[in-house]
């Protein structure tokens, strides 16, 4: 009948499985998609990439210890490549939540290359004896894992976190002659310029980046070599040297072999440790993210003291409502990858033995925290920073009747009677500096040097 699903019969070490007939996994692999239809949610293209690097490195490595003929490693390579190119995607289709140790992953992988590259050998070519040479699902999957992790933190989180922190402080740079109130406690505090607010935020980045890049030199090393529990049976003693050097020539990132196979296999401490720096970095753009809500909020019964780019209509109620629609949606992302790194946290613990049993989850998480945030941070840096204007005048007026000025008096007048000048203006509504000369012995002169709210604001950066 037209439409109707066509199979073929493969068959494994446990007997025969229907696989859709134009699909170019085997047996395991169906077995796993029968098995796991539990979210829909596959691995991530830059694991898959990172998957078929893995293979491709592998069989190099092999021909170059004598394992593996030339046409068979060539055959292979060229296989693993263009399914680490993304042309083989759609035969990937097991689920992230399956075996813990991503062995349905793995088996996905060497069915597929050994059937694209049988192809372009012109001879059979086996998932495991060959595709799966000198490797095991248990070394392969936390070597992807790693792999994928600093590839997509090098090409995405970075130059997202990178672009962030130049626009933030290009836009403090224009904004140097703003001066505003400062708030603590959500109150009124002493003056700040908004160039410093900014500066502030564009150091959190930087920091951020800082630790994200320090991190990545633990991800370097990499598990493969360590085969089934870190002992390396079956494979070469070079072998793992070998393929990491490949890995490396191919990605241009220093992935090198592991100092001790049994560390990688059955932690993975380095993702948590990486994951913990994404939610420390996510952690900052939640806060300038409200910060700029904070700011924008109004625009007659907030603060006020920006105006965001008004990007969409905000209410289907309210016409003319516009909201900080930018910093919602990347405060929304950072509680996504704070919840990200707390799922990667459990699965890190769940090393029992010689093998970390929650590999997939781990994988997917850190992938998708690193993709968010750096997407967000552009986002943020292009629709929300980069086009904000300050209401200067607005700003000023609330400098000028900030009674915490009041603050740069105390040491002529103390801190009692300041705080009577400060109460008094508030409560009359005056600028303090009038309040202060009518209420104290101080000239216009002394006055105008002492409440100058620029001069306030100098420090703050150690040289």
């Amino acid at each position: 009948m037209p439409g109707e699903q066509r199979y073929r019969i493969e068959k494994d070490s446990m007997g025969e499985v229907r696989v859709p007939a134009g699909a170019l996994y085997k047996a395991q692999t169906q077995r796993a998609v029968d098995n796991f239809p539990i979210s829909g949610i596959r691995f991530p293209r830059t694991f898959i990439q990172a998957l078929g690097m893995v293979k491709a490195a592998a069989a190099a490595a092999n021909h170059e210890l004598g394992l593996m003929d030339a046409a068979m490693a060539e055959a292979v390579r060229a296989a693993a490549m263009e399914v680490a190119e993304g042309k083989h995607d759609a035969h990937f289709p097991i689920d992230i939540f399956q075996t813990g140790s991503g062995t349905s992953t793995n088996m996905n992988a060497n069915e597929v290359i050994a059937t694209v590259a049988a192809e372009k050998l012109g001879s059979a070519v086996h998932p495991n004896d060959h595709v799966n040479m000198s490797q095991s699902s248990n070394d392969v999957i936390p070597t992807a894992i790693h792999v994928s992790a600093y590839l997509e933190t090098t090409r995405t989180l970075l130059p997202g976190l990178d672009h962030l922190q130049q626009t933030l402080k290009t836009k403090a740079e224009s904004l140097d002659h703003v001066v505003k109130t400062g708030r603590t406690h959500l109150m009124d505090a002493l003056p700040i310029r908004m160039s410093q607010e900014l500066g502030g935020w564009a150091n959190q980045i930087e920091q951020g980046m800082q630790r994200v890049r320090a991190a990545l030199s633990r991800i370097s090393p990499l598990a493969l070599g360590g085969t089934a529990v870190g002992t390396g049976v079956n494979a070469h003693p070079e072998f793992g040297a070998r393929a990491a050097r490949q890995l490396s020539r191919q990605s241009g990132l220093p992935f090198i072999t592991s100092r001790n196979y049994f560390v990688s296999l059955s932690s993975q401490d380095a993702i948590v440790e990486l994951s913990g720096q994404f939610k420390t970095a996510a952690v900052s753009i939640m806060k300038i993210a409200n910060d700029l809500r904070w700011m924008n909020s109004g625009p007659k019964a907030g603060l006020a003291d920006i105006a965001l780019p008004s990007l969409q209509p905000g209410s289907s109620i309210m016409p003319g409502k516009v909201n900080p629609v930018i910093p919602e949606a990347a405060a929304m992302v950072c509680a996504q990858v704070i919840g990200n790194d707390a799922a990667i946290t459990i699965a890190g613990q769940s090393g029992n033995f010689q093998l970390n049993v929650m590999l997939p989850v781990i994988a997917h998480n850190i992938l998708e925290s690193a993709r968010l945030l750096g997407n967000a941070a552009c986002a943020l840096a292009d629709k929300a920073v980069a086009g904000f204007t300050a209401n200067e005048e607005r700003v000023a007026d609330l400098v000028e009747k900030n009674p915490i000025l009041v603050t740069a008096l105390n040491p002529v007048i103390g801190y009692e009677k300041g705080a009577a000048v400060a109460k008094r203006a508030y409560r009359e509504g005056r600028r303090l500096k009038d309040v202060a000369a009518e209420d104290t012995d101080l000239g216009s002169e002394e006055l105008d040097r002492l409440l100058d709210p620029k001069k306030m604001t100098a420090g703050g950066i150690a040289e």
